[in-house]
């Protein structure tokens, strides 16, 4: 990576100001998945292990529009990140004003505060010049460390690089050498897994990947669509008739490397509890039913194609595996994932509901990456320039 990063500085007796991605999962007061938490713990500890004046950190979470919204708030992230570091971490119901600015003042030495969500102001996503300036009144340098938001151009990362000294984390740089240079020079065979809803929202992902891999295999909602371009009744599954013509182009342009499930396992009704049953792809669905997830036989199919790879990502759900009925698909590619990475192949997860599975599965430490950005990542496997990273100054 051609970047600065926080490996280039010297952050003694500086104030930090920290962006970092705490876009978590909360059940009211809880946290119910603190991954994004823990990812961010080795930037913060390396920053204070430099001893510097204080350390600001910033996030947002949710989507609050610019305006206040307590259930959106940071506050239940904080006795979290206190318990990974092991100190006290203040917090600031506010991120830009006299209320942050004396909090911070106040600051023992290495003293740690979070700010409030950064979105509920619209200068936020308005990459507005006025608040990154406020931002960066915290701060004598800018640490960006969130790679969930780098496909994004916001105050509190691109805004902030243009107004002083700019440099990556830890966890950014790992992302960027797992996401990047790994796909870029990848050991081969390389294979890919796409899933999840909608092919519209991965064509440029798809046609990208079609050029570089070795094989790239399909699942999820998104196989339903290119069943429905070469003539199949999907009956009552999700299905994008819109993009019918785009999946049969796609079709044609893979050839022989794009595989599709060969068993599907349909159901009567969107419901954990519904009638089921496992159809071959070959046969048109009955009417009223749904595919909700790849069948037994494809599960044993894609772990074959993905034996004796040496680089495999993975971006999307086989399945819904929200619903236990409708998880063996994607816990199987999980699986798969993880016996792969034994046999020494470099396995991605490209964030999003695939990270989740993998959590859920309890085999995350059992893959060489997972990423913490879903919609980066994609960007990334499309091959192009993220804003939050294209800002950071160059080494």
């Amino acid at each position: 990576m051609n970047k600065m990063t926080v490996r280039d500085l010297s952050f003694a007796e500086k104030r930090v100001l920290l962006r970092v991605d705490f876009n978590v999962p909360l059940e009211g007061p809880t946290v119910v998945d603190d991954t994004r938490i823990r990812a961010a713990v080795p930037t913060i500890e390396f920053i204070l292990e430099q001893q510097p004046r204080s350390l600001i950190l910033m996030s947002h979470l949710g989507r609050p529009k610019g305006r206040r919204k307590p259930e959106l708030s940071l506050a239940p992230v904080a006795p979290v990140l206190e318990k990974y570091l092991d100190l006290d971490v203040a917090f600031s119901d506010d991120c830009i004003g006299e209320g942050p600015e004396t909090m911070i003042e106040a600051l023992p030495r290495s003293g740690v505060i979070l700010l409030e969500n950064t979105r509920f102001h619209a200068g936020e996503t308005k990459n507005d010049r006025d608040f990154a300036r406020q931002l960066a009144r915290h701060g004598d340098i800018f640490v960006n460390d969130a790679f969930g938001t780098a496909h994004r151009a916001h105050a509190s990362n691109v805004g902030l690089s243009e107004t002083m000294t700019a440099v990556a984390g830890l966890l950014l740089e790992k992302e960027i050498d797992y996401l990047s240079t790994t796909i870029e020079d990848p050991k081969r065979p390389f294979v890919a897994i796409l899933g999840g809803a909608k092919v519209s929202g991965k064509i440029d992902v798809i046609e990208a990947l079609l050029n570089k891999v070795d094989k790239l295999l399909v699942g999820g909602g998104m196989a339903n669509t290119f069943f429905a371009a070469q003539g199949r009744d999907m009956a009552d599954s999700l299905v994008e008739f819109e993009a019918l013509d785009i999946a049969r182009d796609l079709l044609a342009q893979a050839r022989d490397k794009l595989l599709l499930p060969i068993d599907q396992r349909i159901a009567d009704a969107f419901d954990n509890g519904a009638r089921q049953r496992i159809l071959e792809a070959a046969a048109d669905l009955p009417s009223g039913w749904q595919s909700l997830d790849i069948g037994p036989a494809t599960i044993d199919l894609y772990a074959r194609e993905l034996g004796g790879a040496r680089t495999i990502v993975w971006n999307g759900p086989m399945g819904v595996f929200e619903m236990p009925a409708f998880a063996a698909g994607t816990f199987g590619i999980a699986e798969a994932l993880a016996k792969e990475t034994a046999n020494g192949a470099t396995t991605i997860v490209g964030g999003g509901d695939s990270a989740a599975a993998v959590e859920q599965a309890r085999l995350a430490d059992q893959i060489s990456h997972i990423s913490t950005g879903g919609g980066a990542s994609l960007e990334l496997l499309e091959g192009k320039t993220l804003p939050g990273l294209a800002a950071l100054a160059d080494r």
